[in-house]
């Protein structure tokens, strides 16, 4: 039989599905010209739509062309800075794979462990060999600007990421060092941060495990913490000095691995939020520490999962604290990817600690932190480390 055309039908048929979705989406971009009903379902509210809208007609009319997408990061990062919650931000494409770089114990950046404050980043350790460290910087030192960027008002995370980059490029730092604003230019370099440090030390005759734990990264800090832990107990350590000094979080899983070494059982700590499932999460059983005789230094740079850990101990019983308050971060944040390759690093709940307490302050600013058993703070002059000598001291009386 001779082939015939397909029918009008037919044809409506096939192409009506194709020139639906095309509609759809041309009209999804434009709601403004959509009937109210209509657009609630392509787009959302109508203050989804207005958003969307503004941001059209920025692109559309604005005297000069601008990129879509540094708009877009722009209204994800004044969106985020609306909230006014120092912990959360919005990371670029750029910020976010500098972010997911430095998840890993090496990257590449100047060399120093620092802590989000209003101003920028406190700077609690300048790690050995580093470009900081050749540079002069100190602990103490406030970076307030990299590469000219203010760095005030974004998350740590965010600020981190921004001096972070490439191995070998430069990068220029600006400091507050208590009435004086410095300058220093540096070369990026591949920095290799010490988890764990550890070795054995004397408390009043007694041979005791020394034991330092600069982060609580994923898959690390408990790994390297319970190898270290069994080298101190092989080597006839009779109690340990578990240093948090320095140690601004990290998971809040890791906190409870780190935790369940030294407590067998019961809370650890609590977690709630809008959207995420509330949950306690308990120790996991076996602590390799056992029953030793435990201490714990603590100081103003002792935040978030390093704090979930010493509260636990301090509420449990377990150990006491020796030094000063703690930073007194009582929310955690979750990292959302983004379509565009970024990311929101957003505060979404609050931890208790086993007695009910969140060291937080209001909403999302720091509170009073932990309060230790004993207070000691070390002078600046000194030649020694007089909150680690008092630690000996306890720990001794412990034993």
């Amino acid at each position: 039989m001779p082939s015939r055309l397909p029918s009008l039908k037919v044809v409506l048929i096939v192409l009506l599905p194709w020139c639906t979705l095309v509609l759809g989406i041309w009209l999804g971009a434009h709601p403004r010209l959509l009937i109210d009903p209509v657009a609630d379902v392509l787009v959302g509210p109508e203050e989804r739509r207005v958003a969307v809208e503004g941001l059209d007609k920025i692109y559309d009319t604005y005297y000069r062309e601008v990129d879509r997408g540094k708009l877009t990061n722009a209204a994800l990062a004044g969106a985020v800075e609306e909230l006014d919650d120092s912990f959360s931000a919005y990371l670029s494409p750029t910020q976010y794979g500098h972010f997911e770089q430095a998840l890993d114990n090496a990257f590449s950046g100047v060399g120093t462990a620092v802590l989000g404050v209003e101003d920028g980043l406190r700077i609690v350790t300048v790690y050995p060999d580093s470009p900081a460290k050749k540079a002069g910087l100190r602990k103490g030192d406030v970076v307030t600007h990299a590469n000219g960027r203010k760095l005030a008002g974004l998350s740590e995370g965010a600020a981190t990421a921004i001096i972070k980059g490439p191995e070998g490029t430069p990068v220029t730092l600006t400091i507050r060092r208590g009435e004086r604003t410095l300058k220093r230019r540096m070369t990026r370099a591949r920095i290799s941060v010490p988890v764990v440090e550890s070795r054995i030390a004397n408390a009043g005759g007694t041979r005791v495990g020394y034991v330092a734990l600069s982060t609580f990264g994923p898959r690390t800090a408990h790994v390297e913490l319970a190898n270290a832990i069994r080298r101190l107990k092989r080597r006839k350590a009779k109690g340990i000095v578990l240093d948090l000094r320095g140690n601004g979080g990290g998971l809040v899983t890791e906190a409870q691995l780190v935790a369940s070494m030294f407590l067998a059982d019961g809370t650890i700590v609590t977690t709630s939020g809008r959207a995420v499932e509330s949950q306690t999460l308990e120790a996991v059983g076996q602590p390799i520490a056992g029953k030793m005789p435990t201490v714990v230094l603590v100081d103003r740079n002792t935040a978030s999962a390093a704090e979930i850990v010493a509260g636990a101990l301090q509420d449990r019983k377990r150990a006491k604290l020796v030094g000063v308050r703690t930073f007194g971060k009582g929310v955690f944040q979750q990292i959302i990817p983004l379509d565009n390759g970024g990311a929101l690093d957003i505060t979404v709940g609050r931890y208790l600690l086993p007695s009910g307490r969140n060291l937080g302050g209001a909403g999302t600013k720091p509170g009073d932190g932990l309060k230790p058993d004993v207070v000691v703070r070390n002078d600046a002059d000194a030649e020694g480390d007089e909150q680690l000598e008092r630690a000996l001291d306890v720990l001794a009386d412990e034993l």
